[in-house]
């Protein structure tokens, strides 16, 4: 069975015309419900994340004062959450989602956070509507747990993971994988284990073939016994932040190529859905949507 954290805790309010859409995590579930791909019983709702396992990827200095609310004026701002307990207490859900997700998938092949992807968190420092990163996080704690020995982080989502980047840059056990826009954000970019960064405008079929030939290649030579997947979906040509032109079909095929991979040499996957700014929220749902889809339809 596809099991999927979700919390009413993933939902809170945000200042209007805030450009982060917060809602899509209220109607995602909905939509899914609705059309018949999940039941009520493929979600679990986590609770939040013990300290210890915030503090296995996040420097205590820093956690400290995400729990006394005592970030600068400058660091709320690059964090384009507003500081409240609310907010702190959803990053610590959304990671215990991921981190229990990671016990399903190795139940069943794959599992997914109908949240997170925050992999904009440093060890340090938040930012990019990131505070704590989640899979960075949950992998840790796979390695920890002696759950896995060689772990693949698949980040496709449109900005490149520097958090994700910086917190296991000197990890051998853990290979970062990014791919996203060179001209996007963030501006500086951080080393991940592979980088790949594409040109504004760039289309379905390069994009493909790009990813398919790469991510066999580290199969092949990294030989993963873990994989944790990026999934955002503001790779498409409609997003306002994103600058590629991907169809919804295209990133569809997307999620089908990483997710056959790892079905196909018997990894087990966790997802994290990343991020996703469309003008039409429409665009939004249904490109996450396909990718609870193409779970079903691949691994069950």
């Amino acid at each position: 069975m596809l099991k999927v954290a979700w919390s009413p805790h993933y939902v809170l309010p945000l200042p209007p015309n805030h450009r982060f859409p917060i809602s899509k995590y209220e109607v995602l579930p909905q939509q899914l419900l609705y059309e018949g791909t999940l039941r009520a019983e493929n979600f679990f709702e986590p609770e939040p994340v013990e300290d210890y396992h915030i503090l296995g990827v996040h420097e205590p200095a820093y956690w400290n004062k995400l729990k006394t609310l005592t970030l600068t004026p400058s660091e709320i701002r690059r964090t384009g959450f507003p500081l409240t307990p609310d907010f702190i207490k959803r990053e610590t859900i959304i990671a215990q989602g991921t981190l229990l997700c990671t016990h399903y998938a190795l139940q069943h092949g794959v599992a997914m956070n109908i949240a997170g992807g925050t992999h904009h968190a440093f060890s340090y420092k938040g930012e990019g509507f990131c505070l704590l990163n989640d899979q960075t996080i949950a992998a840790n704690y796979v390695l920890r747990h002696g759950l896995a020995a060689r772990i693949l982080i698949v980040d496709l989502d449109v900005h490149q993971g520097n958090g994700t980047a910086q917190i296991f840059r000197n990890q051998p056990q853990v290979f970062t994988f990014s791919m996203h826009g060179a001209n996007n954000y963030p501006l500086f970019k951080e080393n991940s284990d592979l980088d790949i960064g594409l040109p504004d405008g760039t289309q379905d079929a390069f994009y493909l073939k790009t990813l398919e030939v790469n991510l066999k290649n580290l199969i092949d030579q990294f030989q993963p016994d873990f994989m944790f997947y990026q999934c955002g979906v503001d790779i498409l040509a409609t997003d306002k932040l994103g600058r590629l032109n991907i169809t919804r079909e295209g990133c569809r095929q997307r999620d089908r190529v990483v997710l056959e991979t790892a079905r196909r040499n018997k990894i087990p996957l966790v997802a994290s859905m990343g991020g996703g700014y469309s003008e039409d929220f429409r665009d939004i749902i249904e490109a996450h949507a396909n990718t609870y889809r193409l779970a079903q339809e691949i691994f069950f």
